[in-house]
């Protein structure tokens, strides 16, 4: 009975890990990488030879240095070269993106999206902007997958959309319809916007080294993406991260969920709105033209986005309390909520937070920006080659 893993197992594990090292990092010395991984530096040339003979790195000397002797082989991403699509379905647009190894965004579209369509409406738009990236590829490049970034709650084992308020959509195969379009034989996987937008940040943005982050996300809903002892928490199915519909007023206003007093009535794009007595407009702009009355001194709109701060801030140190995060990072128009109400938000965590919990947490807004969840969802993508560099072809 064989104990352990095999010589040829532990030899992918160490592809794997290296690869996704420069794929994280970028490009990176094999000393530096001996270091970091662990493996001698014979070890470290074989795995390098392999990869680069694989077409995912290349080897070459560094382009400057001064120490003297030999300087150290520099192991980069074939970012050109190696990629994954990315897609981010938004309550008033879509985008898509062309990711390369390494996490670059190398070609982008944008495009309108009417509220109310549908994901088999939507696929065909995806598929249009991809079929325009295409032409301008390398003729040895290699799509390795595609994710999908999408408001709503996501099935984990098949990428349904089992429900989005915000979109209109209920049990939507956003996933199934975008492969089908596409027409390439690429996995396709899809996932929650904060869920992906944090494990964004968590790779390569404003919280990396950070084991314990919240990723608040903000569109016309809200969620968040949780990271855990350095892992995504997604929950049983996938759904975790709706804490738009933490009950925090038994009385208050409908929500689109059906529930009355969701968090996200009093922070969400409707109950700002509301509040700054907008209720006809809607949209991040509309949102932007409140947060731009009240710092020009529009007393309705100074009251909307302080009692909104509260809210955000109240909610905040719930979370803060159960999951005890060293950093809350506000993503979408959450950022611009807390950055129009900061005061606010500060002074109610402070209220609330247990002094305990209180002692190492950070605000932050995302080092990523608007890219955040298409970074994330080409994560989603890069996932399986990192894991077995050799089994994608």
């Amino acid at each position: 009975m064989r104990v352990g893993p095999s010589q040829d197992e532990i030899r992918r594990q160490n592809l794997g890990a290296l690869l996704r090292y420069v794929h994280l990092h970028g490009a990176t010395t094999r000393a530096e990488l001996t270091n970091a991984l662990g493996l001698n530096r014979s070890t470290i040339g074989a795995l390098t030879a392999d990869l680069a003979a694989a077409g995912l790195v290349t080897e070459g000397a560094p382009k400057e240095t001064g120490r003297a002797g030999r300087p150290s082989l520099v192991v980069r991403p074939e970012s050109d070269r190696i990629f994954a699509y990315a897609y981010s379905i938004e309550v008033d647009r879509l985008r898509a993106a062309r990711v390369g190894l390494g996490g670059a965004v190398l070609d982008r579209r944008e495009l309108d999206r009417p509220r109310g369509l549908s994901a088999a409406e939507a696929a065909p738009l995806l598929a249009g902007a991809v079929k325009e990236m295409r032409q301008a590829l390398p003729k040895d490049a290699v799509c390795v997958g595609a994710g999908i970034a999408v408001c709503g709650m996501v099935r984990r084992d098949d990428g349904l959309v089992r429900l989005g308020p915000a979109t209109g959509w209920v049990d939507e195969p956003i996933g199934a319809a975008v492969s089908a379009e596409l027409g390439v034989e690429v996995p396709v996987t899809v996932g929650n916007v904060a869920d992906v937008a944090a494990f964004a940040e968590h790779a390569r943005g404003t919280a990396a080294g950070c084991d314990n982050v919240i990723y608040l996300y903000g569109d016309v809903g809200v969620g968040a993406g949780i990271i855990a002892g350095g892992r995504r928490l997604t929950g049983h199915g996938g759904y975790s991260g709706e804490v738009g519909h933490m009950v925090v007023s038994r009385d208050g206003a409908r929500c689109e969920c059906g529930n009355r007093g969701c968090w996200e009535t009093e922070i969400g794009e409707h109950g700002l709105l509301r509040a700054a007595g907008r209720s006809d407009a809607r949209g991040r702009d509309a949102l932007l033209a409140v947060f731009d009355a009240a710092d020009r001194g529009d007393a309705r709109a100074q009251t909307a986005v302080r009692q909104a701060g509260d809210w955000l801030g109240f909610g905040v140190a719930n979370l803060v309390n159960i999951f005890n995060p060293e950093m809350v990072i506000f993503g979408g128009t959450m950022r611009d909520l807390y950055l129009a109400a900061a005061a606010q938000v500060r002074s109610r965590l402070n209220s609330n937070g247990l002094p305990a919990c209180l002692e190492h947490v950070r605000l932050r807004t995302p080092m990523l920006g608007a890219d955040a969840p298409l970074i994330g969802a080409a994560e989603l993508a890069f996932d399986r080659l990192l894991a077995d560099p050799l089994d994608v072809g």
